[in-house]
């Protein structure tokens, strides 16, 4: 009898010893930050490459904002995405290095005007794709090529406001969000988005846009509120890197975002040394590396 109960015990030494590693990591896995740390792709010189993923898990960074590719004059983005040897070698990177993919940007828009694209549902059709593809639930769409004034031109805001409700409601219609970056104040894009009236329209708040128009940066997120921004641009013009930066109080901005009960991605985009601006290791190493500190620990 004696025997048999050792035997017992010895198995259920041995069953434990063997489950808890696995139990470690599933314990790990569900661990869910309530901030999570990307970069955009492009800002590290990797737009649409695979070694963006290694980069980015090697700056401890847990997601990269991947671009549509190029725009320029093409009647189409520059997008490896849409072929599928290059969306499963993207997948296949990506789990490999642990690193999710927080959104997908067409940073084409910065340059080119989406008021004069005759063909934007397709290339807002092939970033929902490339979305799916990827499993990101964001898109990032700056209207910085818009015309200049826009917002108080009548037909012009019309058509912005047409064309946004347009591509917002077929997000929508498949559990997606597009945030938009506009340089109006936080009043005048809860004015905008009221306008719009589309689930699948949100702001991407970008810190530097606040600051560089002397705008109050936690009295903004506080009058956009939780519900209307969908991720954040959390750098601010290059110059200095974040820890150094005198104009962007980062605890005062958790603190904000804590008590707005805001939860999400802080995308790192610019806060580069300016007297070192290509050291892509340095600038961005440094910005995740501090954002951690602030936000996860």
């Amino acid at each position: 009898m004696m025997k048999r109960n050792l035997l017992k015990c010895i198995l259920w030494v041995l069953l434990l010893a063997g489950c808890f590693p696995l139990l470690a990591v599933a314990g790990a896995q569900q661990k869910e930050q309530r901030y999570k740390i990307a970069v955009c792709d492009w800002m590290i010189l990797k737009r649409q490459k695979i070694g963006s993923f290694q980069l980015v898990h090697e700056l401890k960074g847990d997601g990269v904002e991947l671009d549509m590719g190029g725009l320029g004059k093409r009647e189409r983005f520059d997008n490896k995405l849409r072929e599928p040897h290059f969306q499963q070698l993207f997948r296949e990177t990506a789990q490999k290095f642990q690193v999710e993919v927080s959104s997908i940007a067409m940073s084409g828009f910065y340059g080119q005007s989406f008021l004069e694209r005759t063909n934007y549902k397709e290339l807002v059709r092939e970033c929902l794709d490339a979305m799916q593809v990827m499993g990101a639930k964001v898109a990032f769409l700056p209207l910085g090529g818009i015309k200049a004034g826009w917002e108080n031109e009548p037909e012009l805001r019309m058509a912005v406001v047409k064309r946004l409700k347009e591509v917002g409601d077929m997000a929508a219609s498949e559990g997606l969000v597009i945030g938009i970056e506009t340089q109006l104040d936080a009043k005048g894009e809860v004015k905008l988005l009221k306008e719009i009236n589309s689930p699948g329209i949100k702001i991407y708040f970008k810190f530097q846009n606040a600051l560089e128009n002397g705008r109050d940066l936690c009295k903004e997120l506080k009058i956009l509120g939780k519900k209307r921004i969908c991720q954040i641009h959390c750098t601010d013009t290059d110059g200095v890197t974040l820890p150094f930066n005198k104009r962007l109080d980062m605890n005062k901005v958790k603190k904000t975002l804590d008590k707005m009960g805001w939860s999400g991605w802080l995308v790192v985009e610019r806060s580069r040394d300016k007297e070192d601006v290509r050291n892509v290791r340095k600038n961005y190493g440094t910005n995740i590396e501090y954002l951690k500190k602030v936000f996860q620990e």
